[in-house]
């Protein structure tokens, strides 16, 4: 006979969670699980079978081959295997499925929960030109441009007129920069608009477009909200996000230096209505584009958790994966609007397996040495370990790397400090692009935008000869391990010294 739980904070979690993701996020999502009493449950595709994320996990279902398409993105086979694990609930991380719709929809006709909004959530906000409606009608400031995809070519040319050059031109069905190109004056337009349709329709499979006011160097500022299946949503302020490359984010901050108090309090009240207007449950964020003069616009919802929540976890204390687990089981919110404080200063950075120096290409490898940063005020949220092969099939990163102080100062000091501690000998990673950014006296200063990394960046403009007496030493102290257990008259297996060595490679293959 079931339990009736009058008082919903007192309704019990979950038993059991397939997490359907893989790498740091599904790492996150599994620590989060085991704070909690739950079991996580992983899938992996072959390239992934020791993958980090499968080591952590309670259980793990292998899910197909190295494609995407033929592992992750297999809705069929993640219900198959929730059901079969004797998950209650699905944790779909970011990226993969975790905006789509059909996935939320499967999991509930399945019997699962899924650790998210609802689909119609999904829907409103994934198609960018019904969520310009949604928010105009909320109130939500938008930038001006069309609240209907673009037709002929003569349409666009007229309304781009109409708004004023520079224009941007945006895919309707997704985000992350696929489909958007910036257009800077009548004769670009045509070749644009193809080029933004034919990336959109390789990108989400719709090659729908819409057209927006370009801002003249614009700060990317979201905002972090919590909706609870009681009607409760706050929010955990910003995040500044305006170091991108390609329109991808790859140093994050909270607070930001663009907003006063006044504007962050607007901001924050904004991303309340907008989650309100689709009834929004569970961790979403609000994207804003602020200008020169701090009026701010709305430009997009991601609806699940972001790669950058663990900047607002550190300035807000706020552990937002619980809260979305807590969520999704039925529990209200454990805070008020008034009980959310920033402390401090709290940075990110990105640390990828990519060559800043060949237009930021992915440059996957095995990691042959891992030292990774440590102390105070630092975290490092991974799915790699010394001698994980990072793939060409997914995603180069490496970790998030937070620093956090008291104040804007320390967080970057503390930073710079975790960077030169960071080593990674075998596939090039962009450690020190994030040294060569933070150092930069436009950084220090505040005065960014997301044109940062096009405007001041060039090729060689990293110092990377700091790292090689760190690296240097790191192989020489792999090389002398692997002569001692090489050499005439080394260690038994059952010494002491051979159970350091093991229980020392352990450790590295835990975390």
């Amino acid at each position: 006979m079931a339990t009736f739980h009058s008082d919903p904070a007192s309704r019990p979690l979950f038993k059991r969670i397939l997490v359907a993701n893989r790498g740091e996020i599904a790492v996150r999502v599994m620590r989060a699980c085991r704070e909690l009493g739950i079991e996580s449950v992983a899938v992996y595709s072959e390239p992934d079978r020791s993958a980090l994320h499968v080591r952590q996990a309670d259980h793990a279902y292998p899910i197909g081959p190295a494609a995407a398409a033929d592992s992750y993105l297999r809705i069929d086979k993640l219900i198959a295997v929730a059901k079969a694990s004797g998950a209650a609930a699905v944790h779909p991380g970011y990226g993969f499925l975790s905006e789509r719709a059909a996935f939320a929809e499967a999991c509930a006709d399945a019997g699962l929960v899924f650790i998210g909004p609802s689909a119609h959530a999904i829907t409103a906000m994934g198609d960018k030109v019904e969520a310009r409606r949604l928010m105009r009608k909320a109130g939500v400031p938008v930038v001006p441009g069309s609240d209907e995809a673009l037709g002929s070519d003569a349409e666009v040319e007229k309304l781009a007129g109409e708004i004023g050059f520079p224009v941007m031109l945006k895919a309707a069905g997704g985000g992350g920069g696929k489909g958007m190109r910036l257009v800077e004056s009548t004769g670009q337009l045509k070749s644009a608009l193809r080029a933004a349709r034919s990336e959109a329709r390789s990108a989400f499979g719709d090659d729908r477009v819409y057209i927006e006011k370009a801002i003249v160097r614009p700060r990317h500022i979201e905002v972090q909200v919590l909706g609870d299946t009681q009607g409760h949503v706050v929010h955990l302020y910003e995040r500044e996000c305006s170091i991108q490359r390609r329109h991808q984010k790859v140093i994050e901050e909270s607070p930001s230096t663009a907003i006063d108090q006044k504007t962050r309090e607007e901001m924050g009240r904004v991303a309340v209505a907008a989650a309100r207007a689709v009834d929004y449950v569970g961790a979403g964020t609000i994207e804003f584009l602020v200008d020169q003069e701090r009026r701010f616009y709305f430009l997009e919802m991601n609806t699940r958790i972001q790669v950058e929540h663990p900047i607002t976890e550190a300035v807000t204390g706020v552990d937002l994966v619980k809260a979305q687990i807590e969520i999704a089981a039925g529990r209200p919110l454990r805070l008020r609007q008034q009980d959310v404080v920033q402390r401090g200063w709290a940075i990110e950075c990105r640390i990828y397996a990519e060559d800043p120096d060949n237009n930021f290409l992915p440059a996957p490898g095995r990691i042959e040495v891992l030292r990774v940063p440590s102390g105070i005020g630092v975290r490092d949220d991974s799915g790699v370990y010394e001698g994980f092969e990072v793939s060409t099939f997914y995603d180069p990163m490496i970790s998030k790397l937070v620093a956090w102080g008291s104040n804007r100062d320390e967080a970057i000091d503390r930073m710079l400090r975790a960077l030169g501690e960071y080593t990674v000998v075998g596939p090039v990673a962009n450690i020190a692009f994030h040294r060569w950014a933070l150092e930069h006296p436009a950084f220090r200063a505040g005065d960014i935008d997301t044109g940062f990394i096009a405007r001041h960046f060039r090729p060689g403009a990293t110092d990377t000869t700091g790292d090689l007496p760190v690296i240097a030493a790191a192989i020489a102290a792999v090389s002398r391990l692997d002569w001692t257990a090489s050499r005439p008259g080394a260690a038994p297996s059952g010494s002491p010294s051979s159970r350091w060595r093991t229980l020392a490679r352990r450790e590295a293959l835990r975390e």
